[in-house]
């Protein structure tokens, strides 16, 4: 569970020990995000010093607990779970039924470990985030070579790229900064750090970023306190690296070996084994106020980047430093198009966070169909090649023709908006009438968006599995969509899903 410090929004949050978890509930499906409620086998010692351990809380199934908001989650074996829109009853204190497959509540086990990544393994010991620190590292700026990688554990691993990822284009005009980022089918955390020196070989300034690679984004957040301070503590006195030795020998990953013994091959459980239209919910960071100031960043816009989520379109998102918060914000994209209806999206690309990316990243971004991204590096703006909608601060643009329609804010969008903050508001006042702040807004926007996909292609696909496979326009308002400004919308949305269904809303668009 994460907690938010008042001294600095966003950047500034501490970890709590999670709850005791329930000894009765049951264990958690392959199908499903793997949860975190409690250490694992225990880890190898190490003489990592007194004090330098970092904290193992979760911020899986933070919040809703109590409110006056009620919710109905309705769970099936054969769904992941169908939300269904957060409305006010009144009562204060009712706890929320919670939503399966979000880390917050667990399913029956799928009854065999043969559906499991590796047979022999307990489901529980598979599915639940361990430590699983690949490497860690630390990236310098050399006023002769430019970034390069000073230090690293393993010493033989491939780091080819991370110098450019760690420090950021532009970094040298701030502070401090964090950066996620991918490198290859891992992903990385760093946190960058500048620092005024008197040394006219360092031209007045050290920049330096501490990382880790990890082969899940969801356990980074745990070591963000961790990698500042040891920033610090490498600016400060460079070549301490043994916190950092101590640190990776307690937190290394046990990862199936390749044939020669060595840790080489990609282990795909971790991310492709994960339910693709659940995954976004592995929180990372997640610090409170992270959704909600996405949404008021975007405002009414907000309901045009969930079209494009939706349509699994190539999201570039540019920003100059710093660029942690972009980084919230790639995040944040992703979960608009969360959808848990089963066999939904299983056939589309899943849309991938990338995270912070530079002209490092052009060849692998030529490859993907369908990912979300940011970049403080002005020149991908000409590469259109390689992005479909393109975001520099509140401006949404794409230079493909048959897109220029999902960019207008329609009446049935600014209806959804206006539900969305009525909802917050709701929420917001519970919780200062009843003083009750365990309520998560996040949770809250991220079951919006869930319910409305949910509805969504549930109707879409009952009309496909009907006699009469046609969508009309009393169809498209029934879910929440506009008749006229939805329709090249649904267009695509029936072609990139692959459904069988035949629009009969063309008389409708004479106006």
């Amino acid at each position: 569970m994460v907690k938010q410090s008042d001294r600095a929004p966003l950047l500034d949050w501490e970890e709590i020990p999670p709850p005791d978890p329930n000894p009765n509930q049951a264990a958690q499906p392959a199908l499903h995000p793997p949860l975190r409620e409690e250490e694992g086998a225990p880890a190898e010692k190490s003489s990592k010093p007194a004090g330098r351990r970092t904290p193992s809380g979760t911020a899986a199934g933070t919040g809703w607990s109590t409110s006056t908001v009620d919710t109905t989650i309705s769970c099936s074996p054969t769904k992941s779970g169908t939300a269904v829109v957060v409305s006010g009853n009144g009562n204060s204190g009712r706890p929320l039924t919670q939503i399966c497959g979000l880390g917050w509540h667990r399913p029956e086990p799928l009854g065999s470990d043969r559906n499991l990544p590796f047979p022999g393994l307990s489901v529980r010991d598979q599915w639940e985030e361990k430590d699983q620190i690949v490497s860690v590292f630390v990236v310098t700026f050399d006023t002769r070579s430019g970034n390069m990688v000073e230090w690293c554990l393993p010493h033989d691993i491939n780091l080819d790229g991370v110098e450019f990822k760690s420090i950021a284009s532009g970094s040298h005009r701030i502070n401090s900064d964090f950066i996620y980022f991918r490198k290859g089918c891992y992903f990385g955390l760093a946190c960058f750090a500048n620092m005024p020196v008197d040394s006219e070989l360092e031209r007045g300034a050290r920049m330096k970023s501490v990382g880790i690679l990890s082969p899940s984004y969801t356990l980074l957040y745990r070591y963000m306190h961790f990698l500042e301070n040891q920033v610090r503590l490498q600016l400060k006195s460079p070549g301490q690296y043994s916190p950092l030795e101590a640190f990776y020998e307690d937190k290394k990953a046990v990862l199936p070996p390749a044939g020669n013994g060595l840790v080489t091959a990609c282990p795909t459980w971790s991310v492709t084994s994960i339910n693709r239209c659940m995954h976004p919910e592995m929180k990372i960071t997640h610090p409170a106020g992270c959704m909600s100031q996405f949404i008021q960043f975007f405002g009414e816009q907000i309901m045009v980047l969930w079209k494009f989520a939706l349509l699994r379109k190539r999201i570039l998102i540019f920003s100059p430093p710093p660029v942690g918060v972009v980084c919230y914000r790639v995040y944040c994209c992703c979960c608009l198009a969360n959808v848990s209806l089963p066999g939904i999206g299983v056939s589309v690309p899943e849309l991938r966070p990338f995270f912070y990316i530079n002209i490092a990243d052009i060849t692998t971004l030529e490859k993907e169909m369908s990912y979300v991204a940011c970049t403080t590096e002005k020149i991908f703006e000409d590469k259109k090649g390689l992005y479909d909608v393109y975001i520099d601060n509140q401006n949404v643009k794409t230079h493909r023709s048959h897109l220029q329609p999902l960019l207008r804010v329609n009446a049935a969008d600014k209806e959804k908006y206006r539900k969305l903050s009525e909802q917050r508001q709701m929420l917001l006042y519970s919780q200062e009438v009843d003083g009750d702040c365990t309520t998560n807004e996040e949770d809250l926007f991220i079951l919006f968006f869930m319910e409305l996909n949910n509805r969504i292609f549930q109707t879409l696909s009952d009309i496909a599995g009907s006699n009469d496979p046609t969508l009309t326009a009393e169809h498209v308002r029934a879910m929440g969509l506009d008749p006229q400004g939805d329709r090249s919308f649904l267009v695509d949305l029936l072609e990139v899903y692959g459904l069988d269904i035949t629009l009969v809303i063309d008389n409708l668009c004479c106006h």
